[in-house]
């Protein structure tokens, strides 16, 4: 029996778009899922940069207008892979004309922009999910897995960092295509919004809940030529951010972020340590996770290196026999085949608007922090 096709518009042709198409056009081939995902439509305002893209990743069609994308009676859901500032939008529009809508993350350039987007698709119903990819890595699935059976017991410390070297250069322009994470305008914010928000969204979703923050953020280059004006202009982004934090279930936290640090282009890792355990996870190993357990036997005790790629660990029963890895492109496939299960149970699946609103409550918090110097809630 065919399955029903859920048809998609995609808004945006860049880094994300690209990682977006993959996703829902490899997730059927994997996982049996309730609909079979279609690339409806292409969506950009260049239509000349659009047409290569739509092309290779075969979407029936395009549009030049998001507008004219949302009205469209054959499109079920709106992907929104652009810019930071047009998220807000575009989601609202789409969930007013009663769209599934996934959205790339931040979900706003700011909490408030994200309280409006969860209003219109909470009042609209229609299932909501933000992409933030790194819960879908098989070792970080586990992670959560291992705390929720109690194997960490009372968590303590939580610490993350994300560190990239791409903006060092003060020849670097901000805004345009491809350096628009550098004109706060459109960004909202610099590696806070675009690196932490990855930190802090995996952080919560494994420790719960973010209670106060302080945080410090610095501009190392205060001005740059902005491309389109073609004029010199104030940086308003920030390069690099620090914060401690304090969960709600009492642990405390470090975070770090910046684009300065040379060498790296995506160091992505995170420790926790419990009153039991420890767990430990690096982007570049994405496939390990390193597990301490205090109960082993003395004499054998110590750190061990878990390959997350047998049939019983998250996912992996979908892929290659064990020992054979998966990669970065495939926490997306995860996130498009999870997202259309819940379509076919009637749910949304997490991260939903609402989740990933609780994410830029915290970044918020975090650039007021690094303004006032004191210690912020998050709320």
């Amino acid at each position: 029996m065919a399955k029903k096709k859920l048809n998609i518009g995609m808004v945006g042709y860049g880094f994300m778009g690209r990682t977006h198409s993959n996703a829902f056009s490899q997730a059927g081939h994997f996982f049996d899922l309730p609909y079979q995902p279609v690339l409806k439509a292409a969506c950009a305002r260049d239509a000349a940069k659009l047409k290569p893209f739509a092309d290779q990743w075969g979407y029936e069609s395009m549009e030049t207008d998001w507008r004219k994308l949302v009205e469209r009676k054959d499109i079920d859901l709106i992907d929104i892979a652009s810019p930071n500032d047009t998220h807000m939008e575009i989601a609202i529009a789409a969930a007013k004309a009663g769209k599934m809508v996934m959205c790339e993350k931040p979900l706003g350039r700011n909490a408030a922009e994200s309280k409006k987007m969860v209003a219109a698709v909470e009042k609209a119903g229609v299932p909501n999910m933000v992409w933030y990819n790194y819960r879908r890595v098989p070792a970080v699935t586990l992670a959560k897995q291992l705390i929720e059976e109690g194997k960490l017991g009372k968590i303590f410390h939580y610490r993350a960092k994300f560190l990239q070297d791409w903006t060092i250069s003060a020849d670097l322009p901000q805004g345009g295509q491809g350096l628009w994470r550098l004109d706060v305008k459109v960004a909202g914010s610099g590696v806070t919004g675009d690196l932490l928000a990855h930190c802090i969204d995996t952080a919560m979703w494994l420790n719960g809940s973010i209670d106060k923050v302080v945080g410090l953020t610095e501009t190392f280059i205060k001005e740059r030529q902005h491309t389109l004006t073609g004029k010199k202009e104030k940086v308003g982004i920030d390069d690099a951010s620090l914060f401690l934090a304090k969960f709600a279930n009492g642990s405390l936290a470090n975070f770090e972020a910046t684009r300065y640090a040379r060498g790296h282009k995506a160091l992505y890792t995170l420790e926790i340590n419990g009153e039991k355990a420890s767990i430990a996870w690096d982007l570049h190993d994405l496939h390990r996770l390193q597990y301490f357990d205090h109960r082993d036997e003395g004499r054998t005790r110590g750190w061990r290196s878990l390959h997350v790629t047998d049939s019983d660990h998250p996912y992996m029963s979908k892929w290659w026999v064990p020992g054979l890895q998966i990669g970065y492109e495939h926490t997306f496939i995860h996130q498009a085949a999870d997202f259309l299960e819940g379509v076919g149970t009637g749910k949304s699946a997490a991260p939903t608007f609402r989740e990933a609103m609780a994410t830029d409550i915290v970044t918020d918090a975090v650039l007021k922090s690094a303004k006032s110097g004191k210690w912020e809630k998050a709320k």
